[in-house]
């Protein structure tokens, strides 16, 4: 692929990366893209021969930027691991609120179980990061079961707060208590 051919490639990837974060993951269509793109509808299909293999190009992108927020976040791993735990989950529940679309397609099953450009592969760095973490603050328990259940904790967070449910049922205006006390249930009492 020469460089104008790589150049349009990013571009589609790009204008997915904005109409994504602009009107949500529904609006991710092979069309939509193209024509933002300022090209042909069918040009997407010489670099992304399936809708998948676009749509998960694009999740890259959001999965690439939520790790780098998480490197940022914990720092260089002085903290402690609750204190890095802490840091990571705030992350993770403001990229999921600040990028509901994004996010959403993020955590598209279809698109994590195709494989489609290892997608799979580039999400699961950050939910070893987690087990790690868990496993140092919690070493009496399955680290990866601990770790997949805070891990659902937080996501399930994440949707309700991005359907103002949370706020309703809690009276909470900030997640932040809402976090503590998913950690503290998963990792014993941090005070």
């Amino acid at each position: 692929m020469d460089a104008s051919e790589s150049g349009l490639r990013d571009r589609l990837v790009d204008v997915g990366v904005e109409l994504v974060a602009d009107e949500g993951a529904q609006a991710l269509t092979l069309r939509e893209i193209a024509r933002r793109a300022g090209v042909s509808h069918g040009a997407p299909r010489r670099y992304f021969p399936t809708h998948l293999e676009l749509l998960s190009a694009i999740a890259r992108r959001g999965f690439a930027e939520l790790a780098e927020r998480a490197t940022a976040a914990t720092g260089d791993g002085t903290a402690t691991p609750r204190e890095q735990l802490t840091a990571l989950g705030r992350v993770y529940l403001e990229f999921a609120v600040d990028s509901r679309g994004m996010y959403e397609l993020m955590f598209r099953h279809d698109l994590l179980r195709s494989g489609h450009l290892g997608l799979r592969d580039t999400s699961l760095p950050l939910f070893g990061r987690l087990v790690e973490l868990v496993g140092r603050v919690r070493p009496d328990a399955d680290a990866r079961v601990v770790a997949g259940a805070l891990w659902a904790n937080l996501h399930g967070i994440a949707q309700l707060w991005g359907w103002g449910s949370l706020q309703l049922a809690t009276g909470a205006d900030d997640f932040v208590p809402v976090l503590r006390s998913a950690l503290d249930a998963h990792l014993g009492d941090g005070a």
